[in-house]
């Protein structure tokens, strides 16, 4: 009976340790900028991405997070000019659940392995500059310059992404991390690729 209540207790010692070396609950956000590829790349400017998660580690080597994002990318000029309008640009927003492996999660450095898919939704705009009238009672009435939005059109669809990331751990039990993730939106008649590189907190 002793020998079985002592290794009740190992065992259950083990668990605790265990549980102690990861976190169970995660959360992470920041941004940074977004450069479109193949085709995309062939239409639109670097843009800049911010987003935040929420998810949940089973032990110290996988995870899965729940992500928001949110991408904006300019069109190029040499597109506006074929298409004869004087701005524009597209944005996207996307909505994933993506998996996460951790290769070295005891290590100064935690790199990790992350994809996933869900929805996303993208928006196009061509504008052109214009002026609108305002008015104050003390000032009266006058132009301001203002961005016209000549056409729009929105999409939602699914898509996915992959990609890898470093943590670098600090003494306030938060890391900070960089992660790149190619990202794949299926379209009608093409797609949509660009890669977020991103830079923020973790904790």
């Amino acid at each position: 009976m002793k020998s079985l209540a002592i290794m009740c207790a190992g065992v259950l010692g083990a668990c605790l340790v265990n549980a102690q070396e990861f976190q169970r609950f995660t959360f992470d956000a920041g941004a940074g900028f977004s450069q479109p590829v193949g085709n995309t790349g062939r239409n639109l400017d670097v843009g800049w991405n911010a987003g935040a998660g929420a998810g949940m580690n089973f032990n110290q080597y996988f995870g899965v997070m729940i992500q928001a994002n949110y991408t904006d990318m300019g069109i190029s000029s040499g597109t506006l000019a074929n298409i004869g309008v004087p701005g524009g640009d597209v944005s996207i927003w996307s909505f994933t659940l993506d998996p996460r492996v951790h290769l070295t999660p005891k290590g100064h450095f935690d790199l990790y392995l992350v994809g996933g898919g869900g929805w996303y939704r993208r928006n196009q705009e061509f504008t052109a500059p214009g002026t609108a009238l305002v008015g104050d009672p003390f000032f009266g009435a006058f132009p301001i310059g203002v961005n016209q939005v000549l056409a729009s059109n929105s999409v939602n669809r699914p898509g996915f992404n992959v990609g890898a990331g470093m943590a670098l751990g600090t003494k306030w039990h938060a890391k900070f991390f960089a992660e790149a993730r190619w990202n794949h939106m299926f379209l009608d008649n093409v797609h949509d690729d660009w890669i977020p590189v991103t830079f923020g907190v973790t904790f």
